[in-house]
């Protein structure tokens, strides 16, 4: 699953064997008889926020209890995947099942991803978005998000929504078809928790987010690809992200050499800056 955005921790593996034919043969009932294929052992990337089903995304508080309350949310996410009380689709089924049996896809990525790139037709509900308080405790928050791996990454500080369940009820009622989705995986199964508690009993979690998606799985609004939505800071900015090294195998030496030219023009700058500050310290004395 995915960062729930947030800062990159271990990988998480939930294996879907003993439903698999099970799951398989629910999905073919649909009314237009979808013949979606089994699932795949899933992986869930750990990245995480506090909120009130203890998934955490700002990195506080003791490692050790973290570590605790992300091991009892696996093991209710575990149990939601093995019940089939989720049934799980890979980015392709979700297309074939938009596309032919008008299923509503919920985005619940925050702004920063979500802006970049999302599914024709979607309705986006945040679970978790961008920290816009100002605040002292927000404020320390930030600072140590950034210094943590921020600057790099430039994934955010995120917050829960606590209104992301009343939100939905707004839109879907509980008898609804929903197709929950997320960049990587994480956000959107802990949103299919929640939804299902609160009495949703038609729920589909796309395997590996959206980020998973090739361009012709699912139509695409939006200025970036999916597979670079998840992405930014000056990793991003020096195509030192998998995603755009992936890219950059298939595209050739002129999508390299765009970020080639970008990482000399910062050893440049850099350069000149540090000339600048001996010249000026020349002139001071």
């Amino acid at each position: 699953m995915e960062t729930l955005g947030l800062l990159p921790h271990s990988n998480l593996c939930i294996t879907s064997r003993n439903f698999q034919n099970e799951q398989s043969r629910k999905l073919n009932q649909n009314k237009c008889g979808l013949n979606f294929s089994k699932p795949s052992a899933l992986k869930l990337k750990q990245s995480y926020h506090k909120s009130k089903f203890q998934v955490r995304a700002d990195g506080g508080d003791d490692p050790a209890q973290q570590m605790k309350e992300m091991a009892a949310a696996r093991k209710r996410w575990e149990n939601l995947i093995r019940e089939e009380k989720v049934k799980v689709l890979t980015p392709r089924e979700a297309g074939y099942a938009i596309q032919l049996t008008n299923k509503t896809l919920l985005d619940v990525r925050p702004s920063i991803e979500h802006k970049k790139a999302w599914v024709k037709g979607s309705s986006w509900v945040p679970i978790f978005d961008v920290e816009n308080n100002l605040d002292v405790g927000t404020i320390s928050k930030k600072i140590m998000n950034f210094t943590m791996g921020g600057w790099w990454s430039g994934v955010p500080t995120l917050s829960y929504d606590n209104e992301f369940v009343s939100k939905v009820e707004e839109k879907f009622p509980k008898d609804t078809d929903l197709i929950v989705a997320c960049q990587k995986g994480l956000r959107s199964l802990a949103a299919c928790e929640q939804l299902y508690n609160a009495g949703y009993r038609n729920l589909f979690w796309i395997q590996g987010g959206l980020e998973a998606a090739e361009e012709e799985d699912l139509e695409r609004e939006g200025p970036q690809p999916f597979k670079f939505a998840g992405i930014g800071g000056v990793s991003e900015f020096l195509g030192w992200t998998d995603q755009q090294r992936a890219a950059a195998a298939k595209e050739g030496w002129g999508y390299r050499l765009v970020f080639s030219a970008r990482l000399v023009g910062l050893f440049l700058v850099a350069d000149a800056l540090y000339i600048g500050s001996q010249q000026l310290g020349i002139f001071k004395k």
